[in-house]
């Protein structure tokens, strides 16, 4: 335990050289630190000696102190305890609706104890391993690295990624969860725990790529290719991305233009295009990839092409982080084993089709959580800030604001909730023509909801809004970056429609009002 001190003490190291502050009854010397200050040393002079809890907290998230605390923390107030519970790994946030509901003591049809866990190793994980270093990368545009790919491989936290399947055995799980009992909740869970740190770009360099491009080989691939890529990259060895869009196909796969045709000996395919907006691309290993064989939507194969001789990545520069690893990709005579092929030829629209809705839902769980993110910090950031003599949270504008973000993420998070259940009982069959309609609808949902509390947000914070760091750093990371999930996996238009006509397939024929 550290040294105890009153608050006479602590009063009379009060200058330059001699800097001692207050902060929630913790005594820190801040004498060397003075020069580092980002501030300046005048804004430490004003609180020098001082108890500084209130303007250290108006100035500074949490997460400075947490990071550089032990450093110049030097004892404590005699006879006081701290009143503000600094965050640690792994704690569920108790700050009104931060969490789902079955994480703040509410009773739920959905959840067991090995969620319970799951989720707590998960979070534990991310701010031991993965948090550290994801800022200075997102900002830097580094990617992960191959190093915490494997460690989140051993942890078996890729294989969690990909849902319920035969890919799990073997591997051991986070919470201890064991791979018969692991369901859809668990998969969301692990959506939405990379989501909680808050920085959208440098969390889609984790595997994003590989959860929609690790599929088709599992489903689809033959023995040899499931041997050759599975373990591997769910083991974090190697890196697996899908290669769909192009500049001239997007939402619009039948448009795809790159070509596969058979070598003269017909032991090849010779692959010549390009592909656009590709996750991960820059550094994976493999591309799970849409060419064409045929005319038309039913002439599209799938390939599975590893990075060599004529296949060749570049960054696209994006609103988002260059540490995704968004790509374009060309395909300058890449010549492809014709065992490569995922499925049959021309038959590739199926493969494309399979994955689609659980793109879609778990684009939905990451985007929700990165939602609830921003409706917990402008919770905190209303009941801490003070504007005209009052705190913010006693402004009616401000609880009316707040009102309708929580509103609005509570039922989306519910809607995902009942879809996530209906994925548990039901096979791919009856979910794909079941489910293909409310996933796109809750998408288009879910985004529009993340566009309404973004634009919120940024008026609640103000210019810390807008700024990279400090106070407002997940908000603004969030208005910058939230627009993605509007796009990817289908747009908020082709889901509406979707939606809608997914519904017609089913309208009673007879219905009249």
């Amino acid at each position: 335990m550290g040294k105890e001190f009153t608050k006479e003490e602590v009063a009379v190291h009060n200058k330059e050289g001699d800097l001692w502050i207050i902060v929630d009854s913790r005594v820190y010397d801040l004498s060397e630190f003075s020069d580092l200050h980002p501030g300046g040393l005048a804004v430490l002079l004003s609180v020098a000696g001082k108890d500084a809890t209130e303007e250290f907290y108006s100035l500074h998230r949490q997460s400075v102190i947490i990071r550089l605390g032990s450093k110049y923390e030097i004892g404590s107030i005699k006879g006081a305890e701290p009143k503000i519970p600094l965050q640690q790994p792994g704690d569920i946030s108790e700050v009104p609706y931060a969490e789902p509901t079955a994480w703040q003591g509410w009773h739920s049809p959905y959840y067991n104890d090995s969620h319970f866990k799951f989720r707590s190793a998960l979070r534990k994980f991310v701010f031991e391993e993965v948090y550290p270093t994801a800022s200075a990368n997102d900002e830097s545009g580094t990617p992960a690295s191959i190093e915490l790919y494997k460690k989140m491989g051993g942890f078996g936290w890729l294989a969690s990624r990909i849902g319920p399947g035969k890919h799990l055995k073997g591997f051991n799980l986070p919470g201890g969860v064991k791979p018969e009992e692991f369901d859809y909740f668990h998969e969301m869970i692990a959506h939405e725990e990379l989501a909680s740190m808050g920085i959208n770009g440098y969390q889609d360099s984790l595997a994003t790529g590989m959860i929609i491009g690790l599929p088709p080989v599992i489903h689809f691939g033959p023995k040899w290719m499931q041997e050759k890529v599975v373990g591997p990259v769910l083991r974090g060895e190697k890196r697996i991305c899908l290669a769909i869009s192009e500049a001239t196909a997007g939402s619009d796969v039948a448009n795809i233009k790159t070509t596969a045709i058979k070598s003269p000996c017909g032991k090849f395919y010779i692959v010549n295009g390009t592909k656009k907006w590709i996750t991960n691309g820059t550094f994976c290993d493999f591309f799970s990839t849409a060419v064409r064989t045929g005319k038309g939507p039913g002439g599209i194969s799938m390939l599975l092409i590893e990075r060599g001789d004529g296949l060749e990545t570049k960054k696209i520069k994006t609103s988002y982080s260059p540490s995704a690893g968004t790509s374009f990709i060309t395909f300058d005579n890449v010549k492809v084993p014709v065992e490569n092929l995922l499925h049959k030829e021309n038959k590739g629209f199926q493969v494309i089709m399979y994955n689609f809705n659980h793109e879609r839902w778990l684009i939905i769980a990451g985007c929700l959580r990165s939602t609830r993110l921003v409706v917990e910090e402008c919770f905190k950031w209303a009941n801490q800030r003070e504007v005209f003599g009052k705190k913010l949270i006693e402004q009616p504008v401000i609880r009316n604001k707040l009102a309708h973000m929580i509103g609005e993420v509570e039922a989306v998070h519910n809607w995902l909730e009942s879809i996530t259940y209906q994925m548990n009982k039901m096979g791919y069959m009856e979910a794909a023509v079941k489910l293909a309609g409310p996933i796109a609808l809750c998408k288009l949902r879910c985004t529009r909801v993340s566009h309404y509390v973004s634009d919120e947000a940024c008026q609640i914070f103000g210019g810390r809004g807008i700024t990279k760091t400090g106070m407002g750093t997940v908000v603004e990371n969030f208005q910058r970056t939230y627009k993605f999930g509007a796009i990817l996996g289908g747009s908020e238009e082709i889901m509406a429609d979707l939606g809608v006509r997914q519904a017609m397939r089913t309208f009673p024929k007879g219905a009249k009002l």
